[in-house]
């Protein structure tokens, strides 16, 4: 069925806002965005009248673990971190996510409509990170990248969770001779991969370096989750040693570096930033990191760390950075277009424009506006939750429910 938004005040994200514009959605798809006058409505379409209202995409969760720290399970929902193996890059989020953890239907509250859910910090290298819709009967329903990054983890988490162990790494350096040593690994089995191809000779394949040598060419990029200002220099570091696609993930202390994360392009994911300075190494968090690195010219994502700060405060988080000085244009993209953009899903969500995926939320008004909240959220083109002001309640659409 055909669908159009109309009426509405539409931000497209990549374009000037349309005050009175439509957003036409056709099979799945985003199909027309523009001005009411301009945009013909097919005969039979559904028309959503979105008069007085502001018509957005879904916003982009850039780093979290929602379904695979599920909320009020305990430890038999919590699967993290698989905190046996300081390199896990052979593991993969996918495998555990639980598309029935409650925190999906929050992130749909929260006009979160897609999340790129990474393993945990416990390890150096923590697995493959996997980007998806917050509706669907399935993971695969769900899909849109995988994996999308690698994440790895600097600081306390790692050198904690081992140094308890009496294992290497126990100490900063000790988490950096174990990236380095797997990326030169990684190096060493791909010149033997290609000796043996080329010679068309048997080779002994290994899961863990097949996922570092993609690091290494460049095709998956590498998630740093690094908070202290000589963590982030590490990460840069160990980039320039191995030339991947560096992302830094949380970037507490990045507001002191904002001029050399800029001029290296290095784009960052801050958050969570509703916290307390529950240790050390977030000791200087503060809400103005964002708007910083942002005026700087870094390009910033924003991130709630998902069960840190539930997903669905990812809007709050934006609105507190406006008003700590980020700027309000910046704080939609830092939910929007901009993480899209960092995990490569550009070509999918994060903007309404033609051929995008129709993941369209209908606002009661300015998202930026505490007071507002989203009514009708679509995911590929499908309405799956609406909040009835008359009740007060939300609901969402059981992925399981076939229409007959």
């Amino acid at each position: 069925m055909d669908i159009a938004i109309t009426s509405g005040y539409v931000v497209p994200v990549d374009g000037d806002p349309v005050d009175g514009g439509t957003v036409l959605i056709s099979d799945g798809r985003i199909t027309a965005v523009g001005p009411d006058s301009e945009v013909t409505v097919p005969a039979g379409a559904r028309v959503v009248d979105a008069a007085g209202k502001w018509v957005l995409p879904g916003f982009v969760e850039a780093h979290g673990h929602i379904g695979v720290h599920e909320e009020s399970v305990g430890w038999a929902g919590d699967d993290t971190n698989e905190m046996t193996d300081p390199n896990g890059a052979r593991m993969r989020a996918l495998d555990a996510v639980n598309p029935a953890d409650l925190g999906f239907v929050d992130a749909l509250a929260g006009g979160v409509t897609s999340s790129v859910i990474k393993p945990g910090s416990g390890n150096p290298i923590g697995g493959q990170t996997v980007a998806v819709k917050c509706w669907g009967r399935s993971m695969e329903d769900r899909l849109l990248k995988e994996p999308a990054s690698v994440k790895s983890a600097l600081g306390e988490n790692p050198k904690r969770v081992y140094g308890n162990k009496d294992r290497l790494p126990s100490t900063r350096q000790g988490v950096a001779a174990v990236i380095r040593d797997a990326l030169t690994k990684a190096q060493d089995y791909k010149a033997k991969r290609d000796h043996a191809a080329a010679e068309g000779t048997p080779f002994d394949r290994d899961n863990t370096l097949e996922v570092l040598v993609r690091v290494l060419e460049g095709e998956v990029p590498w998630c740093q989750h690094t908070h202290r200002a000589d963590d982030i220099h590490t990460a840069l570091r160990l980039a320039d040693e191995f030339g991947y696609r560096l992302v830094i993930n949380h970037t507490t202390e990045g507001h002191l570096l904002a001029d050399e994360i800029a001029e290296r392009g290095i784009p960052v994911i801050s958050g969570p930033l509703m916290t307390s300075r529950s240790k050390l190494e977030v000791s200087q968090r503060t809400l103005t990191n964002p708007g910083i690195l942002d005026r700087a010219g870094v390009k910033v994502a924003l991130t709630t760390d998902h069960p840190v700060i539930p997903i669905d405060f990812l809007i709050y988080q934006a609105i507190l950075c406006v008003k700590e000085g980020l700027d309000r244009d910046s704080a939609i993209r830092a939910i929007t277009l901009n993480p899209a953009e960092i995990m490569g899903l550009e070509d999918r969500v994060g903007a309404l424009r033609p051929g995008l995926d129709a993941d369209v939320v209908v606002w009661s008004g300015d998202p930026l506006d505490v007071m507002s909240r989203a009514l009708q959220v679509f995911v590929g083109g499908r309405e799956v939750y609406t909040f009835d002001e008359g009740a007060g309640r939300g609901e969402a659409l059981d992925p399981y429910y076939r229409e007959d």
